[in-house]
């Protein structure tokens, strides 16, 4: 099966294909899955909230969801059929007590009330920690492989 690498701050939709995005640190990846289509997007998050202006740039949480969700419209797929899954957000400053440098977790909350606001449910997750991870999604069968950088590996 095809794989396809989705790189910081982008996202992608396909069928058919293994979406792939490495590096996620603090960053989220967010799975939108149509399942009786068996279509699916990715999007690698580097910033939660959104842009500053009109654009929906989808390096953030808000801004990627919102396109991802256009795009689905747009190839005739609701959002009312899809389910999420999530994973990333790890705290890379282990000893930090200040706030401005707990972005994963700033990012997971983004990415979820975003989430709930669209009325999409997630179905699985892997957040938080300390581990970066890599991000194998078979938009096939909708299931989701997590790589830890640890070597560890957990299916969501």
């Amino acid at each position: 099966m095809k794989e396809i690498l989705v790189g910081i701050g982008e996202y992608r939709i396909d069928g058919g294909v293994i979406l792939k995005t490495i590096g996620l640190g603090s960053c989220v990846g967010v799975i939108l899955y149509e399942p009786h289509k068996r279509i699916g997007g990715l999007a690698h998050i580097l910033l939660p909230g959104s842009s500053d202006n009109s654009q929906h740039i989808p390096k953030y949480a808000e801004d990627a969801i919102e396109v991802m969700l256009r795009e689905f419209e747009d190839r005739g797929i609701w959002k009312k059929r899809l389910i999420a899954k999530i994973a990333g957000g790890a705290q890379i400053f282990k000893q930090t007590t200040l706030d401005v440098l707990k972005i994963g977790e700033k990012n997971v909350e983004s990415v979820k009330n975003k989430l709930k606001e669209e009325e999409i449910k997630i179905i699985a997750e892997d957040v938080g920690g300390w581990w970066g991870r890599t991000i194998l999604f078979n938009t096939e069968n909708g299931t989701v492989l997590v790589k830890y950088s640890n070597g560890e590996r957990k299916w969501i």
